[in-house]
């Protein structure tokens, strides 16, 4: 989720959570990110970011990581958290889902207007971001 714009990307991860798999799964999809977009990412304590070194070599993205117990240092995340709870509670198999239908859940998410954007939407708001910086991308 992009801080600014609220804008979203879910990222199958297959078969399990390891270190290396979510490094080299998220390396895959932020690689494809216009350099604008590719600024840091914010990661609780979860051991599944434990291979961030590579990660970050991979894309030249810093991961910045959370105090223990501190959910205030990334309330953007605990936000959109709770608004995926809403397509995939809490405790939902999550290898039922292909990558298409995580998709579509970010779409929808995308294309749902926030109070605190102004009303507008997470994709109207990175397009204004990308217009203005001359950037382009395609979700």
């Amino acid at each position: 989720m992009e801080r600014s714009t609220r804008f979203l990307m879910l990222v199958r991860i297959p078969y399990d959570r390891t270190a290396d798999r979510v490094a080299s799964r998220l390396s895959t999809h932020v690689k494809d990110l216009p350099e604008l977009l590719k600024r840091s990412v914010t990661w609780d304590q979860g051991v599944e970011m434990a291979a961030h070194a590579v990660f970050s070599v991979a894309t030249d993205v810093p991961v910045y990581f959370c105090g223990p117990h501190s959910p205030w240092q990334r309330g953007s995340n605990e936000n959109t958290n709770g608004l995926i709870r809403q397509y995939l509670p809490k405790g939902t198999d999550l290898s039922c889902y292909t990558q298409q239908q995580l998709n579509e859940i970010a779409a929808s998410l995308n294309e749902r207007p926030r109070q605190t954007l102004g009303f507008k939407t997470p994709a109207e708001k990175l397009n204004e971001l990308l217009v203005a910086a001359g950037d382009a991308f395609t979700a």
